[in-house]
């Protein structure tokens, strides 16, 4: 089976095993001074593990370790991690266990409060106390890891975290682009805890890249050489996860991306099997209005014809004020559903999502491990790949495609895409969905499967899964363009190589605008068109919408549904509909001008005309 992760580093994965014929250990040596103020039993400790762990890096500075022990192997990678940025994953774990105020001040305060209304560090050492005991050491050695890397790097000053340990890694146990919990709002959050405080958040910059990913599996019958294809082409920013190979005499071989700070390949695959995830939407949670009575002795909420008194929990979030650290305390409330994170009305919003992180860390470690489908398929039983889809093939030929992982059973006759009445007992979860009841795939007659973040009932052409089949709720999105291209580019193609899905995968249409620019073209006519506006519409009706580094329609083109876009999605929202269903059949013309004039502008301003070379704006720019 030939498997390629993403297609930014697809030579270093063809290569790599003649990189390693010229790879050389990395050691580090602490110094005398380092040594002599360490404590001698967990030195040793540390010094045995690491005698029995190797890291090699190849050509592309990519490292592969090696340990006698899946714990060894997971002592080096977080070491090799650390040596790569270990900036990168100390921020991780303060932002998972809701401390980044203690490094950025109270601009992140909030942010800080929306973790620690989950992540509570007693439940999460309790947790790790109650976890079995090969998991234990495989945290064990995590944290072992990290501080060793600390010990024998002297020159490194954490900005917080000085000591990591065990219990951490359960605070971080996915791996996602976006977590559940970063579902929560936190203008919403401070509106409704801040008591009117003028503390301004801290506004994460956004790069203005779309966000999203593709996955593609090929069954044997479908490429000319018999074996398998997954193509993994997650889309986040450049710097998101690193990229490593985990080796162990346990059985452990797997190669792929792995979040910074994390101890298992997030997406990748091994020498039996590959697998990766796409951003799902099945409804994995919900939110709860709560009709709320304040009195003496706390706040009650109303349930099933009485009341229930809401969990009060006073928090006191530290944060960075000038060299020094300052406090800022909280009272938080929780229903029996969950935190309350908003106020909506008279009535406090509670949300309710899957927490399991012991399960969460068992499955994201024990998938990469998975000798061949039916191994995955028992790894899914454990539900807690909450916001993901997955994409799969293996050695053996199998293909498979499941459509998110946790997904509570509910009553149908309630709208779950709104809040719900929280005092309403029919609205509790009635356990979770089997896999048997979800929407999966395995082996398609077609021969391939594709998921781009669209909805699952197109993922295998005419042998996909039927809408009716399912609950609305398992399914809240609908088809996207990515999706569309993805099948015209896989259907009735029996002989891929691994060269010819790459280029499947690079494929210059642009089929958004398919259905979007006929409209545009029509209204070149117009009499109260600008000349200007009228030259720009005939130059995109001569346009066969795709894309080259010479196109100036392309940059057009982009520009202008960009602009669309921004316009549209507010008015899809508040009417409860689909963006794309939306521009095809509710923009306006006026939007449609308005939005290409929008366009010409925002054009003419960056780079002096609108008539701009697609290459000269896609492209890397060295920003240092």
């Amino acid at each position: 089976m030939l498997i390629t992760q993403g297609l930014h580093r697809l030579v270093a994965s063809l290569l790599l095993c003649a990189a390693l014929l010229s790879c050389t250990p990395e050691t580090t040596q602490p110094t005398v001074e380092a040594e002599r103020s360490a404590d001698s039993a967990e030195l040793a400790s540390w010094q045995a593990r690491a005698a029995n762990v190797t890291i090699k890096r190849d050509t592309w500075g990519i490292p592969h370790i090696y340990g006698k022990t899946d714990a060894d192997t997971v002592f080096g990678t977080l070491y090799a991690q650390a040596e790569d940025d270990f900036n990168r994953i100390e921020v991780n774990y303060l932002n998972a266990m809701g401390r980044l105020a203690e490094a950025e001040g109270d601009g992140e305060l909030y942010r800080d409060l929306r973790m620690k209304l989950f992540i509570d560090p007693a439940d999460m050492q309790a947790k790790y106390e109650q976890s079995p005991a090969w998991l234990k050491e495989l945290m064990n050695a995590f944290a072992d890891g990290l501080n060793y890397y600390l010990y024998t790097h002297p020159e490194v000053t954490p900005r917080v975290i000085t000591r990591f340990e065990p219990w951490m890694a359960l605070t971080f146990s996915e791996g996602s682009i976006g977590g559940d919990i970063e579902r929560v709002n936190l203008k919403d959050l401070q509106d409704f805890y801040g008591n009117g405080d003028m503390v301004a958040q801290n506004i994460a910059v956004s790069d203005g890249e779309p966000r999203g990913s593709n996955g593609f599996a090929i069954a044997p019958s479908n490429t000319l050489n018999g074996n398998a294809l997954l193509m993994i082409n997650p889309h986040t920013s450049f710097f998101f996860r690193s990229e490593l190979q985990m080796v162990s005499e346990e059985g452990l071989n797997a190669y792929g991306a792995v979040t910074w700070g994390q101890f298992f390949v997030y997406q990748g695959f091994s020498d039996k099997a590959g697998w990766m995830h796409t951003s799902s939407r099945a409804d994995a949670i919900d939110t709860y209005l709560e009709t709320i009575t304040e009195r003496d002795d706390g706040v009650y909420y109303a349930y099933d014809g009485g009341e229930r008194k809401l969990r009060e929990t006073i928090l006191t979030l530290p944060y960075r004020s000038g060299d020094a650290l300052a406090e800022r305390t909280f009272t938080v409330y929780h229903s029996h559903h969950g935190p309350i994170i908003r106020g909506e009305g008279d009535q406090w919003v509670s949300i309710k999502l899957m927490q399991e992180p012991i399960a969460a860390l068992t499955q994201s470690y024990l998938r990469t491990k998975a000798a061949g489908h039916n191994e995955f398929y028992e790894n899914m039983r454990l539900h807690t790949n909450s916001s993901n889809n997955t994409v799969y093939a293996d050695a053996q030929g199998n293909i498979a495609y499941y459509h998110g992982n946790f997904i509570p059973r509910r009553d149908l006759s309630f709208d779950w895409n709104r809040p719900l009445d929280g005092s309403n007992p029919a609205t509790e979860w009635q356990g979770l969905h089997t896999l048997e009841e979800s929407i999966t795939l395995l082996n398609p007659e077609n021969g391939w499967i594709q998921n781009t973040n669209n909805w699952p009932f197109t993922a295998a052409g005419d042998f996909s899964p039927r809408a009716e089949d399912y609950p609305r709720y398992m399914a809240n999105r609908v088809e996207n363009p990515r999706g569309i291209h993805a099948m015209r580019m896989l259907k009735d193609k029996t002989d891929f190589t691994l060269d010819s899905l790459i280029e499947a995968a690079y494929d210059s249409a642009l089929v958004a605008f398919d259905p979007l620019l006929p409209a545009l073209i029509a209204l070149k006519e117009e009499p109260s068109l600008a000349p200007e506006t009228r030259e720009a519409i005939a130059h995109l009706s001569g346009w066969d919408t795709r894309f080259t580094l010479d196109s100036t329609q392309t940059t057009l083109a982009i520009f202008w549904g960009e602009a669309l876009m921004r316009e549209a999605q507010p008015l899809a929202a508040a009417s409860n509909s689909d963006i794309y269903d939306y521009l095809a059949s509710q923009i306006t013309d006026d939007q449609r001008i308005a939005a290409l004039e929008n366009a010409m502008a925002t054009l003419s301003d960056g780079f002096g005309n609108w008539q701009v070379p697609w290459g000269e704006i896609n492209r890397y720019q060295r920003n240092d």
